[in-house]
């Protein structure tokens, strides 16, 4: 399971917040959502949060395994 505990770390240290990653970056209240529940994100808003952040994937995401995997 992908979680996205790094990005709220990440967020907090930086001179960001969620309402300025709304306003000034144009990153919507559904995509804070997801990050909170930790819901699938597309690479292109990835992506735009890395660079939005000056930081890596791995400030932002994580493979955590989990009994709620999909079976291969």
């Amino acid at each position: 399971m992908i979680v996205y505990t790094p990005f709220w770390e990440t967020l907090r240290a930086s001179e960001e917040t969620t309402y300025t990653l709304i306003k000034n970056h144009r990153i919507s209240s559904s995509t804070l959502d997801k990050l909170r529940k930790n819901r699938p994100l597309n690479t292109t808003t990835l992506n735009d949060l890395c660079r939005i952040l000056h930081c890596s994937l791995e400030q932002i995401a994580k493979y955590v395994p989990s009994e709620e995997d999909q079976t291969l």
